[in-house]
């Protein structure tokens, strides 16, 4: 054979069961990092030994375990950070990503090696049906890496989806049970159910949902998936309003986009839908999510938000927007950060008010350093610049009556989904408080955002904790915005994550001191919290 073996392949010369065995025995589990580079070379060498295709099977059922193991452990490292990743998430993020391409790879190999000539027709059809299950598993965990670093899928991952479940309808065997060593139920699986598996959170619109959604999903996907049927689309039937191509590089798309042909594929997603009202009616009759199938870590309000959530797209209905989006250009800048954001709002670097000013050994230190100045804002001005206080410019793909879609290079400052951000739009000369709640990088590097306005005209201000007897909080950057009766919202305050407590009184600053009660929650993101009040007297 002409090909070579990476660097330290030959080290452990997996050539048979035991050597393999015994490789995966020594596995540093305990140190993940070391780990990922003990298993892409035990991947490497299998996708190159010439080696008998049962005991290749035979090595990589084994390997789950540890391959499941490593990977969520170093998953941690790029989940739920802002885009663009830094270099250390990234080169994470696509060593993990290829480790599951590389683990489908491998299983791919099976039938290609000579196996047990003695089988029967349905030994062999069992072991082909494995087969295909986990090369379906592993690029679908390829695409779910991809959807939780919200990174745009690398082109051709979907065709490979499709051509593995194309490959399980044409030997026959897409619903035959196979062994799932990893499911914590001990439930059985098949090719359709783990090809529905992928389909149905590419329904839920994954890039729009906190990680924390996006893997509750997918554990009900897993669950949920053998309740949906997937069929292929006779030309003389009308189309549903989701249908799947298994030529194109994608999910499900709208129907309206296809042409009838052999290679359309509809999914009967009738009795999901019943499921999930079963679902709803044991919530609501106090049944722990645990005991449905949730999980310990869901709570139950997060699990009706998140039926209700479901209910339209995995019924294969089409959400109604309430705005309309219509095509626009021009630059908008927008800036991230509660620092950044009080400053392009206020106009001035935020400092304690005179009252209850304190100052850091830092900021003490450059007033000292400073004093002789006649105009010390200017060095105000440039300490800002070195915090990198400021706006990014973006281009409007689009905008509706409460949102705008952005995109912009990789250059520029990272941005998180679901956070505070402040937009100034091409026609506008202030800046309005928006969330970030759609958000991807593409392939190229690029960002796209989906932004959503809060309702209200901004106004930047101060606000601490009330103080206690004895002790006085400083105040921090809070923000008020204005109500707009025209659409039926109340005047809000927006503080920083985890300051919301029903009943709460916290002391705000703006040309004076005033006491509010918080009084209700009404939108919450990674870093903040937009909340109803009264004055407290």
């Amino acid at each position: 054979m002409s090909a070579i073996l990476p660097p330290g392949s030959a080290a452990f010369g997996i050539t048979d069961l035991p050597s393999g065995l015994s490789f995966l025995a020594r596995l540093p589990t305990a140190n993940p990092p070391v780990a990922l580079d003990e298993l892409q070379r035990f991947l490497d060498s299998l996708l190159l030994a010439e080696i008998d295709g049962d005991v290749l099977l035979t090595l990589l059922e084994q390997a789950r375990v540890s391959l499941g193991f490593v990977g969520d452990e170093l998953s941690l490292q790029f989940v739920n950070q802002p885009l663009p990743l830094a270099e250390g998430e990234e080169n994470t993020f696509r060593r993990l990503s290829d480790l599951w391409l590389k683990t489908a790879r491998a299983y791919a190999r099976c039938p290609q090696l000579a196996g047990d000539d003695d089988a029967s027709a349905s030994e062999q059809r069992e072991r082909l049906a494995l087969i295909l299950h986990r090369c379906l598993y592993y690029t679908g965990l390829s695409l779910f890496e991809h959807q939780r670093a919200r990174r745009e899928p690398p082109a051709g991952l979907w065709l490979d989806i499709h051509g593995y479940f194309a490959s399980a309808e044409e030997w026959g065997v897409a619903t035959l049970a196979v062994s799932d060593t990893l499911d914590p139920f001990g439930r059985s699986s098949h090719c359709t159910a783990a090809y529905v598996t992928l389909l149905l959170p590419e329904l839920a619109s994954p890039y729009s949902l906190p990680v924390t959604d996006q893997e509750l999903v997918r554990r009900l996907g897993i669950s949920w998936a053998p309740l949906v049927g997937v069929h292929a689309v006779r030309g003389n039937e009308g189309l549903p309003q989701f249908v799947g191509d298994l030529m194109y590089d994608g999910g499900l798309r709208p129907s309206h986009e296809y042409e009838h042909g052999g290679q359309l594929r509809r999914l009967d997603t009738g009795r999901l839908s019943l499921q999930m009202n079963h679902a709803r009616a044991q919530l609501k009759q106090k049944i722990p999510p645990v005991q449905l199938g949730f999980g310990s870590d869901c709570s139950t309000t997060q699990c009706m938000r998140l039926l209700e959530l479901l209910a339209r797209p995995w019924a294969q209905a089409r959400a109604p927007r309430k705005f309309r989006r219509h095509a626009s250009s021009g630059l908008a800048r927008v800036c991230t950060g509660f620092e950044g954001i009080h400053y392009v709002l206020s106009g001035h670097v935020f400092s304690q008010p005179e009252n209850v000013s304190t100052y850091s050994r830092k900021e003490f230190d450059a007033l000292f350093a400073f004093r002789h100045m006649v105009d010390p804002t200017q060095q105000l001005q440039i300490q800002q610049e070195q915090l990198g206080i400021g706006a990014d410019t973006w281009e409007v793909v689009n905008q509706s009556a409460n949102g705008f879609r952005l995109t912009r290079s990789i250059a520029g400052r990272r941005m998180a989904h679901g956070q505070l951000i402040a937009v100034s739009p091409p026609d506008g000369d202030r800046f309005l408080l928006a969330q970030s709640n759609w958000l991807m990088q593409e392939r190229g590097g690029g960002l796209l955002a989906g932004v959503a306005v809060l309702p209200g005209i901004p106004v930047a201000l101060a606000a601490r904790p009330l103080p206690e007897a004895g002790r006085r909080e400083p105040y921090t950057r809070a923000f008020l915005l204005s109500a707009v009766p025209a659409i039926g919202a109340e005047a809000s305050l927006v503080l920083p994550a985890g300051w919301f407590h029903y009943g709460r009184i916290i002391e705000v600053f703006n040309e004076g001191v005033w006491r509010v009660r918080l009084s209700g929650l009404l939108q919450e993101g990674s870093d903040f919290a937009r909340v109803s009040f009264a004055t407290a007297g």
